[in-house]
């Protein structure tokens, strides 16, 4: 699922820098990709960068370089739910009539939700495949009864 969602979000990547340096037709225009006021250099950077993290982060996990940790498994969920509630959100938003441009543009809101299905498979890998915390075991009861 993290090579998949990875791959979506390159394929997002590259629609948009084909469309930057060349017009395909069959492709939504450049300006349905942008999301932002961010400069297109900007955001290609960070595209770039999140892409690295992603590819990185599966191939890591796919080789089992990965150590799962109940504790990461909470704070990317947490994050990972926050994030996507959000995102969702600016969809739910954008549908509304007279919604600002930014709301409606939905490349970038579908792929916001793309980033945080990845954080919280992430997440969910954290937590399928690290030991149980620790239970405290129950008190005796000592008076007998």
């Amino acid at each position: 699922m993290l090579w998949l969602l990875s791959l979506l979000f390159a394929l997002r990547v590259l629609g948009q820098a084909v469309q930057f340096w060349t017009t395909v037709p069959w492709l939504p225009g450049f300006e349905s990709f942008q999301g932002s006021g961010l400069p297109y250099w900007a955001l290609l950077l960070a595209q770039i960068l999140i892409l690295s993290f992603m590819v990185q982060r599966s191939s890591r996990v796919q080789r089992g370089r990965v150590v799962p940790r109940r504790e990461t498994g909470r704070v990317l969920m947490l994050l990972g739910g926050v994030y996507l509630c959000g995102s969702l959100g600016r969809i739910a938003i954008g549908l509304l009539p007279g919604a600002p441009r930014w709301f409606r543009a939905w490349i970038p809101g579908a792929f916001h939700v793309v980033l945080a299905g990845y954080v919280v498979t992430l997440a969910g890998y954290h937590f399928r495949l690290s030991h149980p915390a620790p239970q405290p075991s129950p008190r005796s009861n000592e008076s007998g009864s």
